[in-house]
């Protein structure tokens, strides 16, 4: 048997990278997934990939009506009880060159639209006698970064709305967690696509490579299952060490032999 036999899933920015890792990794234990995106070719061709236990839905997760039709379709598909929270978007620039439209952009889609998400399943959820709701937040949820002050915003929100909603929910038998990625290869993660350079900006962490998308589905995957039943308002870094500290290649016990090796994150 699977984890999630008899469970139904929605996973956002399922389309491609996080998300779509995801959306397999459930369906491949038994549960029936809902993958919401704006990458409609793409998301559809996941769906198809995957086979009937997979649908595909429009979901621009800043708008309150296409959350209520996932969800609507998600119910029609058996007990919803898992939503993971992971489309997000991305738009660097310094403060002073950051407009308020476009700072509002991302509060829009990475704040607002988990918040949407989550308390549009509440319902449901407590009504299929509870649930496991695993927001993707960042490393950049836990610290600053030059040059992502509304994705940096957004994530920190995101983190802090678990744990309110961790408090508000465990009466329902609804869990909920936050993961902090630190760099995964994603379109997101390597927007060039350069896998053969890609790796050469992690050597200051403790597992010095990028993340892969596959590793953080399986903690979303784990937070959201039984396995997880006495886990709620945690946030569990999946980063390769980022938060745990700084290689300083420098000083005896770096294990590394160049110098000088620097990262501005």
């Amino acid at each position: 048997m699977g984890r999630f036999d008899g469970k139904v899933a929605i996973v956002t920015g399922a389309a491609r990278g996080q998300g779509e890792a995801e959306a397999r990794l459930l369906a491949s234990e038994g549960a029936k997934v809902v993958l919401g995106d704006v990458l409609d070719d793409l998301g559809e061709a996941v769906a198809k990939d995957i086979g009937d236990a997979a649908t595909y839905v429009h979901l621009d997760i800043s708008n309150e009506e296409q959350w209520r039709n996932a969800i609507a379709v998600a119910q029609s598909m058996g007990q919803y009880r898992v939503l993971i929270n992971n489309a997000a978007i991305i738009r660097p620039a310094a403060i002073e060159d950051t407009s308020t439209a476009d700072y509002l952009s991302v509060i829009m889609v990475n704040q607002v639209g988990t918040f949407i998400g989550m308390r549009e399943s509440i319902a449901p959820m407590r009504a299929n006698g509870g649930g496991a709701i695993v927001n993707i937040s960042s490393v950049d949820g836990m610290k600053g970064c030059n040059g992502l002050v509304s994705y940096n915003s957004s994530k920190w929100a995101v983190r802090g709305m678990t744990k309110t909603a961790a408090l508000e929910l465990g009466q329902h038998n609804i869990r909920v967690n936050s993961i902090h990625p630190g760099g995964v290869n994603t379109p997101m993660g390597n927007p060039m696509g350069d896998d053969s350079m890609v790796n050469m900006a992690f050597t200051h962490q403790a597992l010095p490579r990028i993340g892969a998308p596959s590793e953080i589905a399986a903690a979303a995957l784990f937070l959201a299952s039984d396995d997880a039943s006495y886990i709620t308002g945690a946030e569990l870094a999946v980063d390769g060490g980022w938060m745990a500290g700084r290689i300083v290649p420098e000083l005896p016990g770096s294990g590394l032999s160049i110098a000088g090796v620097g990262y501005n994150a």
